[in-house]
């Protein structure tokens, strides 16, 4: 049996060790950013190959206790690395750390690459070169208190990069997070679901996917393929499994709209990009004017916030119309927002079931949920409004 590590988006571990145990891990550990798991060696070709949430698939290949950085360069160098890869490929070191005592990661980073570099030199007198754009081999180092676990990285480049994005629009949303999102919110097929603010699609994309059975990993390569003990028949036979399941794509009730036809052309383009160019209904609309598309169903939106999407005075301007159009018009909607504007709860008028920490990136966000429900009329109520559970 080895050990695994899988990272994600923190807020999103609890989702991924579920995936993980569906999968066949066993000791599925959920902790901070991540879960640690075990299994056979194949294992990692389908968590790399069917995660909608993880980040990365980490193998581990050793562990020890250290006092200093030369104990961790000569726990590095102990380690047979020309047994997991060639010499000839190109290799790039992660190191990160918590409660560590070391004074500089970036030299704990220089010294985890001497001591591989000086393991290939002892075994056939050459070194493999470092490349930090595009390696072929990425390996990774954590470090606790007093230990450090080295590992090598099963995924290469991150797993939210699908391989279908065209292009990301402002701000895009990590298509791992928005998975994590719409698994947090319980979607489902045939259940409706709408995003009003759609910009590229990236809620719409992983939707569809996860409709029709479509693994998320199978428009990309893997770090494992370049691993020494790659079973190509194994992975094939996988991959064959995966797409053989895939269902052809139809009309699906996901719905994307936007109120900038330019956004929904991006979205346009990340749909055909992906094959779902039939699967998603888009439609020209501003929320604060249109209605749902039916009388129940699940929204999700990841609003403009920050300088760089949209100038704060608007933005204080936008929250409270937000809200008075989910209250009037989406009753018996449960809508689903994410947003790291501090601000937004408080202006949108609305009390939120659930508040959720996430991030998106580096960036801390709070997915808050409403579910709004149908009312009587009471003071202050508008013609029509809906009342918003409390918390």
């Amino acid at each position: 049996m080895e050990q695994f590590f899988a990272s994600c988006p923190r807020g999103l571990e609890g989702v991924l060790g579920a995936e993980l145990t569906s999968l066949g891990a066993s000791d599925v550990k959920a902790v901070d950013g991540g879960a640690a798991f075990s299994g056979p060696f194949a294992l990692c070709y389908a968590a790399n190959l069917e995660s909608r949430v993880a980040s990365r698939v980490l193998w581990q290949v050793g562990h020890a206790r250290y006092r200093g950085e030369e104990d961790v360069y000569k726990a590095a160098a102990g380690l047979p690395w020309p047994k997991w890869f060639d010499v000839r490929d190109t290799i790039r070191v992660n190191v990160s750390a918590i409660k560590s005592p070391v004074k500089s990661l970036d030299f704990v980073t220089l010294r985890v690459k001497d001591g591989v570099c000086d393991a290939f030199r002892a075994a056939s007198g050459a070194r493999p070169d470092v490349d930090t754009e595009a390696p072929a081999v990425r390996i990774h180092a954590f470090l606790t208190r007093d230990e450090v676990t080295y590992y090598l990285d099963t995924s290469g480049e991150a797993l939210f990069k699908r391989g279908w994005r065209i292009t990301g629009g402002d701000a895009p949303l990590r298509e791992n997070l928005a998975a994590g999102i719409l698994k947090l919110a319980g979607w489902a097929p045939p259940t409706p679901l709408l995003d009003p603010m759609c910009g590229g699609g990236t809620f719409l994309v992983e939707a569809a996917m996860m409709a029709l059975d479509a693994a998320p990993g199978l428009s990309r390569s893997f770090g494992f393929e370049r691993l020494a003990n790659y079973d190509k028949n194994a992975w094939q036979a996988l991959r064959k499994k995966a797409l053989a399941r895939r269902k052809p794509a139809s009309g699906l009730a996901i719905h994307g709209r936007d109120k900038s036809g330019e956004a929904l052309g991006l979205a346009r383009e990340n749909l055909a990009a992906a094959g779902l160019t039939d699967a998603v209904q888009l439609k020209q609309m501003d929320i604060l004017d249109g209605g749902p598309p039916g009388d129940a169903g699940i929204m999700v939106m990841n609003p403009p916030y920050g300088e760089r999407v949209a100038p704060k005075d608007d933005l204080a301007a936008f929250y409270p119309r937000l809200g008075d159009a989910l209250k009037q018009r989406h009753a018996g909607w449960t809508a689903y927002i994410l947003s790291a504007d501090l601000r937004m709860p408080k202006l949108i008028g609305l009390k939120a079931t659930r508040r959720t920490p996430l991030y998106n990136g580096a960036l801390e966000c709070r997915l808050f949920e409403y579910k709004l429900v149908a009312g009587s009329l009471r003071r202050g109520d508008k013609l029509g409004a809906g009342r918003v559970v409390g918390e």
